[in-house]
Formats: C-alpha cells, sequence, structure tokens
C-alpha cells in the first residue's frame, strides 16, 4: 500500500495585489507543520507540487521545517493548480451584478459569491477558459499520477483547496456541489490523506487535518484563504 498526503496552501494574500504569495501566517503555518511531521518521524519519498507560487512557497516551508532540502525532491505537477476563481467570479458578476460584493464588504460575502459562481460554472451558465470537464480530467490525471505510486512509498502533494476538494469528490463520487462544499472547508495547510494499492485505485483515510495548528497558542493561526 502507497499513501499520499495532500497539503493545501498555506495562507495566501487574499486582498493584496498579488494573491499568489503567501502571507507571514502562511510561511508559518507551513514551517509548523514541517515541525510536526519531523517530531513524528514522518517521511517522503515523492514530492509533487502544482507550478503557483504559493505552492512552491508552502512546499519550501514544510521542507525548512523538516529540515530536508528541497532541491533535487520536487516535482512541478501543473494540474495541481487551483481553478481560476477570479476568472469564474469575474464572469458570474457579469452575469449576476446585483449579488456582486462590494469592494468593502466581508470577506464571508465573497465567499458565497464564488460558491454561487461555481455552482453557475459546474452548470454551463458561465464559461471561464477552462470548462468544468476540463477540471474533472486534469484533477483526474492527478489522481492517476498518486495512484500509480510505488508500494510501501509516501508522497507528499502541495495543492489548493478547490484540487483538492475536486480529488475527494472522484474518489468518494457525489455531484459538483459536493466540490463546492468541501472546496470552502478546506484550512490553510490543512492535510488530506489518500492510500492506494494495486487494482484497488485510491481510498480517503483522512480529510482537512491540522494537527500542528491544535494548540490554544496556534487558533489564531486557523485560515482559509
Amino acid at each position: 500500500m502507497a499513501e499520499s498526503i495532500v497539503v493545501r496552501h498555506g495562507q495566501a494574500s487574499f486582498g493584496a495585489d498579488d494573491y499568489d504569495n503567501l502571507s507571514d501566517i502562511g510561511w508559518q503555518q507551513s514551517r509548523w507543520l514541517g515541525e510536526y511531521w519531523r517530531g513524528t518521524g514522518q517521511k517522503f519519498d515523492r514530492i509533487f507540487c502544482g507550478s503557483l507560487r504559493r505552492h512552491r512557497q508552502t512546499t519550501q516551508g514544510i521542507c525548512a521545517g523538516l529540515g530536508i532540502d528541497l532541491e533535487g525532491h520536487l516535482t512541478v505537477v501543473p494540474q495541481l493548480n487551483e481553478f481560476d476563481f477570479l476568472e469564474v467570479a469575474r464572469l458570474y458578476s457579469e452575469k449576476k451584478s446585483t449579488a456582486t460584493p462590494g469592494p468593502n464588504a466581508p470577506r464571508a460575502d465573497f465567499y458565497r459569491f464564488l460558491m454561487q459562481g461555481m455552482l453557475a460554472w459546474s452548470a454551463g451558465e458561465i464559461a471561464p477558459a477552462e470548462s468544468w470537464q476540463a477540471f474533472e480530467n486534469r484533477i483526474r490525471e492527478v489522481l492517476d499520477l498518486i495512484s500509480d505510486s510505488p508500494k510501501g512509498s509516501k508522497t507528499l502533494v502541495v495543492s489548493s483547496g478547490g484540487a483538492i476538494a475536486m480529488m475527494v469528490r472522484q474518489v468518494l463520487g457525489g455531484p459538483p456541489e459536493s466540490v463546492i462544499k468541501l472546496n470552502m472547508q478546506i484550512q490553510n495547510t490543512g492535510t488530506t490523506r489518500f492510500f492506494s494499492s494495486a487494482g484497488q485505485g485510491l481510498s480517503l483515510n483522512s480529510f482537512n487535518h491540522v494537527p500542528h495548528l491544535e494548540r490554544d497558542e496556534r487558533h489564531a493561526s486557523v485560515t482559509y484563504s
């Protein structure tokens, strides 16, 4: 049996000009996760991450906490990238302008709006450059990749919330709405664990765990962006 642990990136820079960059909290979350794993003796045979900056930075932070050199161990897998949520939001805003949150609206309003946009995307009501079917297909390629892990190996995978939600949906089955609901729950540096074995495919072992943040002094560092 092989094990793959999929990690959502650390907190990105929500509201900044460049979202695709870890915040100070995001860097700390990543290092804490690596330090937690070093304390438990966790080791990885392979490391995959998407090609986004926040994926690479999160992987760097984790490896720093683990005390290992990232160079020579990392394979970049663009299929692990997030869908273009800004384009989905823009297209849905054009369709439903009255529902669009204002510039100073609470973050929760934007999340609710994005959920509605994702539903419209999955139903074909808006048409971003990447169709819902294309998103499903590339995540299936990711699952094929980690399903093919060598027996007894452990793989670290760093990705984004929407991509991870789609992985879970495809492993467990369910309607498109499940991707949207799961996506909004996934915490920064939350870990989701899959097992695979020859002829059996992937099975989900755990979802969205943050053991490195489960301390009273770290509760303020639990984030979702």
